[in-house]
């Protein structure tokens, strides 16, 4: 239906952001479940340590370095709905086509395929997405999506689990897979037809509409991208958890599912908060957060749990706030690159921060935890002054 421009009511927006939520629920059981066992699944193809790390993290850096290149495109051409389906279909059926791979290469060029998808469907999706925000409030908007977007997360895994405890095969499990991809693509299709035109969700605004990525959103990127620099992978945790004994075998995915859980909770919480105090609620939880590193790399099994849920609340932030401030910051018809440009950015500097934090582990764990308090209290003052800017413009 095309949604004649006055006629837009709350509820009508709600159900938009609710079918998106949907599709990434589907989407993230498919290729987080994958996720779980890709490292495994290529050591048996014959891949060696140093070809696992090489494929995740390309497919990490293509995941979002293209995305600048995607988000360019959508505003360009105006087909944000045709660049997402490509971009899903790509992050989706790669998938289950991983059952057929006979040589860790196939498998490889699969999985980065699969990351090119979303490389090149996020920037569009999020657009879309924040067209909702006038109506419902940009933080709620993206918290409710990251909600449902974490719930698939959580359960994606999970699906592995079960499958692998009945005796079932890898292959067996990306076979699987198959159905919530299916189910994520119905569930966009739907969408694609009941909101063909998500920009008659939102009236233009006359003072953002000749504003472009003007000073106060470059002060806020680069502000983001020193927190995601000092913001360490679950991994890393994970690596310090087993080589310390600090948890168990049992307690490091639980520890995970914990975080995924608290992520769920307290993202549309941000959100709702972030509607009614503004950027602010950015600052406070980027001061908060940025605690976990001492609790998790210095601490007892109690501390690491408590470190690993201050992760997760920032993880929270990240995905929630940070997608909702970028919606405020810029006009309806340059999103999909300024959306582009934030992840691709954001995406490289928490690439080669999590690769320095590996290299300080090795060194010094003490100074690796300096680093990753020191360079993300350092985006604070950057935030606080993209937020004036951004309030003197108005």
């Amino acid at each position: 239906m095309s949604l004649p421009k006055r006629d837009i009511s709350k509820e009508t927006a709600f159900r938009f952001v609710i079918l998106i939520g949907v599709v990434s629920l589907f989407a993230d059981m498919t290729y987080e479940g994958a996720r779980s066992i890709t490292g495994p699944y290529l050591a048996i193809l014959g891949a060696n340590a140093v070809v696992v790390g090489f494929v995740a993290g390309f497919g990490e850096f293509i995941g979002y370095a293209l995305r600048i290149v995607s988000g360019y495109l959508a505003d360009r051409t105006g087909k944000y709905w045709t660049i997402t389906i490509i971009g899903y279909i790509c992050n989706l059926f790669a998938v289950p086509l991983l059952a057929l791979a006979g040589h860790w290469w196939i498998a490889a060029i699969l999985i980065v395929i699969e990351r090119m998808g979303k490389a090149i469907r996020v920037p569009s999706r999020d657009a879309m997405l924040s067209h909702a925000g006038q109506k419902m409030g940009m933080g709620w908007v993206f918290g409710l999506h990251e909600a449902l977007d974490q719930s698939g997360a959580m359960l994606g895994p999970l699906i592995i689990a079960t499958v692998l405890y009945f005796q079932g095969t890898y292959k067996e499990s990306f076979a699987v897979l198959v159905i919530p991809a299916l189910l994520a693509m119905t569930m966009l299709l739907v969408a694609r037809f009941q909101y063909p035109h998500p920009k008659n969700l939102e009236f233009p605004h006359e003072n953002l509409q000749a504003k472009g990525m003007d000073t106060s959103f470059w002060l806020y990127l680069a502000g983001a991208s020193l927190v995601a620099a000092g913001y360490a992978d679950f991994p890393l945790m994970a690596y310090h958890f087993q080589k310390t004994t600090l948890l168990s075998p049992v307690w490091i995915p639980i520890s995970y599912a914990i975080a995924m859980g608290i992520n769920t909770i307290s993202a549309p919480l941000l959100g709702h908060f972030y509607d009614r105090r503004g950027f602010s609620i950015l600052i406070l939880v980027t001061i908060f957060s940025c605690f976990f590193a001492p609790m998790v790399f210095l601490g007892n099994f109690t501390s690491a749990i408590i470190g690993v849920a201050l992760w997760s609340i920032g993880v929270g932030a990240h995905e929630s706030l940070m997608r909702a401030i970028v919606g405020n910051m810029t006009s309806m018809n340059q999103r999909g690159s300024a959306y582009g440009i934030f992840n691709s950015v954001y995406g490289v500097f928490w690439f080669l921060g999590s690769f320095l934090m590996g290299y300080l582990y090795d060194i010094s764990i003490p100074l690796l935890v300096i680093f990753s308090i020191v360079i993300q209290l350092l985006g604070v003052p950057l935030f606080w002054m993209g937020r004036k800017k951004l309030n003197n413009a108005h």
